[in-house]
């Protein structure tokens, strides 16, 4: 029979610990101040150390509190883990998923008619954003993020690499306004994202065109944004090259130039670490990287 300390007192001491406060700890677990003493009295006792000091403001582990802290939240992450694992039934058909919203309007959504005919057993539900995913705390399952894959304690899965290329409406070229080569774009308005001002700059550099004497053209707040402003004919955007390939094979949108700026970010589809995928959340991985290895072809 194991000899266990009281498991309450363990969750009330890794919440103590955690925030450094008893007080803190209450309200989290929604007790009383000194309901989580009394734990932590109880818990002291039956191990017989002493794991915090007591300050007016504040609580601080001892060395033998930090030792144990360290045991403690291995052994709670495994729960949650096992626990997790338990929960999410290899049957299930809804996957709840948040994709930045460029990936989102210009890659997935057009190809989702063929995930439902290939899949209609399983119902996405989708939302848009650019903010990371707190697994742990969100009913999230998966999501497409954009960057250089540098996350830590998520599963990250790679999808494509961005190059960007100018892209254009095909009306916005004229013969007085030719684009037969990149000195041209000085008759054209460049259309920029804000975050992102140098990466005109520097295709014009990989193009071997000085960046001087060009006008500050048009910024906006997105490159879902510069894309749509370009397909208006408002402009020439910088856009990736495989989230445009339908625009472009549609002849909504021309490249005029082939130099593609390699912008060393990516889209990954990650979800939490450790996790067991559930039917939908398989398929739908499998799916999406195939999609995407066919599109990038």
């Amino acid at each position: 029979m194991r000899r266990l300390p009281p498991l309450n007192a363990i969750r009330v001491f890794e919440s103590a610990a955690r925030n450094e406060s008893f007080v803190l700890a209450a309200d989290e677990l929604s007790v009383t101040a000194s309901a989580v003493s009394h734990q932590i009295k109880t818990l002291e006792q039956f191990l017989g150390v002493i794991l915090f000091r007591r300050n007016k403001r504040k609580v601080q582990l001892t060395a033998q509190g930090e030792q144990y802290l360290l045991s403690i939240r291995y052994a709670l992450d495994e729960i949650e883990i096992a626990t997790q694992r338990l929960k999410s039934n290899p049957e299930t058909d809804v996957v709840t998923i948040s994709v930045a919203p460029n990936f989102l309007t210009r890659w997935l959504m057009p190809r989702m008619q063929r995930f439902q005919k290939k899949f209609p057993e399983v119902e996405l539900q989708i939302t848009a954003s650019t903010g990371l995913i707190d697994f742990n705390r969100s009913n999230t399952d998966m999501a497409v993020y954009f960057g250089k894959g540098d996350w830590h304690d998520i599963d990250v899965h790679f999808l494509s690499d961005v190059f960007l290329v100018p892209v254009c409406s095909p009306g916005l070229i004229t013969q007085d306004k030719p684009l037969v080569k990149p000195e041209d774009l000085r008759q054209h308005t460049l259309i920029h994202v804000s975050k992102r001002l140098d990466e005109w700059p520097q295709w014009l550099h990989l193009a071997g065109v000085e960046s001087v004497g060009f006008s500050r053209g048009l910024r906006l707040s997105s490159s879902q944004l510069a894309t749509a402003a370009a397909q208006e004919g408002l402009g020439v955007a910088l856009a990736d090259s495989t989230l445009s390939s339908r625009e472009i094979t549609e002849g909504k949108l021309i490249m005029p130039f082939d130099i593609m700026l390699d912008t060393q970010k990516s889209f990954y589809l990650v979800h939490q670490k450790h996790r067991m995928l559930t039917h939908g959340m398989r398929v739908f991985k499998e799916w999406v990287i195939e999609e995407m290895c066919d599109s990038c072809v």
